[in-house]
């Protein structure tokens, strides 16, 4: 399935566009819709704070046992794993660093987005796909 480069403020121009997908995240009895940063220089998958709160999840420091690098190589993390559904796809197990940044972007990476996911990148044509693994 395509989607096409979106921007996260209206005041943005196209430059500004990156690949973010709609996602529904599902822990036990919960169901949050949000937008998933697609990432292929990602190395995991990164779950904001209220994200996780609003999942079902009890926030302890004790179990923050994830470094992460990049710009959050100041929070520590802690492993989360929720089903994800995009678009129209069966649902996958995905395990994220959840995060206690309230900034912290919903991140889609390498471990696991793209091992359960065949993606393409065009960003010539401002557009990107998304397709279960196949094989």
């Amino acid at each position: 399935m395509r989607f096409r480069y979106s921007t996260t403020d209206p005041s943005q121009n196209e430059f500004d566009s990156l690949p973010r997908v709609p996602i529904i995240l599902r822990r036990e009895a919960r169901t949050v819709e949000a937008l998933g940063l697609v990432d292929s220089g990602a190395t995991i998958n990164v779950l904001p704070y209220e994200l996780g709160l609003q999942l079902g999840a009890a926030w302890e420091d004790s179990k923050a046992i994830i470094k992460l690098a990049g710009n959050l190589s100041n929070q520590a993390a802690i492993p989360f794993f929720a089903a994800v559904q995009v678009a129209d796809f069966t649902p996958v197990q995905l395990v994220f660093a959840w995060v206690k940044s309230p900034n912290a972007p919903l991140i889609l990476g390498q471990t696991n987005f793209f091992m359960e996911f065949d993606v393409c990148l065009y960003r010539s044509k401002m557009e990107f796909q998304v397709n279960p693994k196949t094989g």
